[in-house]
Formats: structure tokens, C-alpha cells, sequence
């Protein structure tokens, strides 16, 4: 895969405590990080996504990839009219690129892993059931899959229910777009064949849920998070 291997979702945070007390809350489980980043930095994980909490100013939410010998990608991505925003290749440097989707959305490439493996089966989900995806915000259905497959994303049909949607999986991260007028903000999408069961029970326990979903989708079967840090959790019945 021409980006490498998806390393975490990268969300910038002006509280990094209170956003880790939120996930935690939800089940997540951290990570151990390396001493790489400048900033205060903090990794959760419910086995399957790994969200990255970085205490600064930059683009979020961004899909960021462990790319190898990051220097060596930049004639193919330029070959494929690429753009970097961000480019830091040099020896005495944490290699990084960084780069924009046709929608907007913020990607990046790093030399190495930021944090370490943690002894968590991708099966053990948390209280917000099997994530599924993050889904974007695109007017472009077919711009996002002319740009995301010669990445190594493969695109599936286009969906009308519940609401129109067009996914991209690879290996270890699926992208979805919806339409703005769906919902205007990029989604971390759960999935539960019970969720209402699960909506009931983070209830329970005193979080803050809004029934203003997406549009298509049933108040009583469907939810939000809403993130210290501002990102969006949509909770859907649904298969795993």
C-alpha cells in the first residue's frame, strides 16, 4: 500500500487529560508512547482503532500512516499529483509528509510507530460496539474514489440507505464519504446489531448523547458522542 500501514486517527486536543478520561470511559484502553513528539501526547485503543491525542495546533481529525523510508514515497506520490502541505525528510528529523484529500481531509506519513503494542484483541470492542469507520464529509463521491484507490484504498458500490455512502476499505482502516448535507463534520462510525442496548447503558453511566444523527437514521436506534476535543462519534444499528 502506497501510504504504508494505518497508524492512528490524529486528533488535536487542548486538554489531552480530558480527552483521555473520555475514551477511557468509553472502554478504550492506552497505549504506551515513545518519546517522539514534543507536545503531550497520548494514545487509546479499543483493539481495532487507535486514536491520537496530540496536545497542539494541527489539523484533525487526520488519518495518519506509518510510512517506512518516508522520503522514498515522494516521487510516487507526486506522480499521482499529489501536494504536500508538510514535508520533513531529513537525518536529524522524525521524518513526516502531510498532505490533503479533495474533501479536506488531513493525511500524513511518518518514518516510524509512536506507540507500542498493547496486549488487546481487536474483538474486545468497546462500550460504543465494532468500529467500522471514519467517514468524511465529500460532495465528490467519485473524486474521493479516483483519489483514494491508487492509495491502496478499493471502493465498494455507492449505498442509498440509510443515507447516501461511499466506502473505501483496506487492510486496517476503512474511509467512508457521506454527503455535508448528511452531516457536516468527519464521523468515528460504531456499529451493533444491539445498540440501542448500548445507547441505553452509556446513559446509564451519565454520558452526554444527542439524538441529532445524520440524516436517515432513527433517533431511537442511532446516537452521538461529542469528544472534548470536538470529534464525533455516531453510534448505528447495524452489523459488525
Amino acid at each position: 500500500m502506497p501510504l504504508g500501514r494505518f497508524h492512528e486517527i490524529s486528533l488535536a486536543t487542548p486538554d489531552i487529560r480530558a480527552s483521555v478520561e473520555f475514551y477511557e470511559a468509553l472502554g478504550f484502553t492506552q497505549a504506551p508512547t515513545m518519546d517522539v513528539w514534543p507536545h503531550p501526547y497520548g494514545v487509546l485503543t479499543d483493539g481495532r482503532l487507535f486514536i491520537g491525542l496530540h496536545q497542539r495546533d494541527a489539523p484533525s481529525p487526520c488519518v495518519t500512516f506509518v510510512m517506512p523510508d518516508v522520503a522514498a514515497h515522494l516521487s510516487e506520490l507526486a506522480r499521482l499529483g499529489i501536494e504536500l502541505t508538510v514535508c520533513r525528510t531529513a537525518e536529524e528529523v522524525f521524518n513526516e509528509i502531510g498532505f490533503l484529500a479533495p474533501c479536506g481531509q488531513a493525511v500524513r506519513g511518518i518514518e516510524a510507530r509512536t506507540y507500542s503494542p498493547v496486549a488487546r484483541d481487536a474483538a474486545e470492542v468497546s462500550l460504543c460496539g465494532y468500529f467500522a469507520e471514519i467517514s468524511v464529509p465529500a460532495r465528490d463521491f467519485a473524486a474521493a474514489r479516483t483519489f483514494w484507490e491508487p492509495l491502496g484504498f478499493v471502493a465498494a458500490e455507492q449505498t442509498e440507505s440509510p443515507f447516501p455512502r461511499l466506502a473505501l476499505t483496506s487492510d486496517h482502516i476503512d474511509i467512508a464519504f457521506h454527503h455535508p448535507e448528511t452531516f457536516a463534520a468527519p464521523l468515528l462510525v460504531f456499529r451493533d446489531r444491539a445498540m440501542r442496548e448500548r445507547i441505553a447503558r452509556l446513559r446509564e453511566l451519565a454520558l452526554t448523547l444527542s439524538s441529532d444523527v445524520p440524516r436517515g437514521l432513527e433517533p431511537s436506534s442511532a446516537a452521538l458522542l461529542k469528544s472534548p476535543e470536538g470529534m464525533r462519534l455516531l453510534l448505528m444499528e447495524g452489523e459488525d
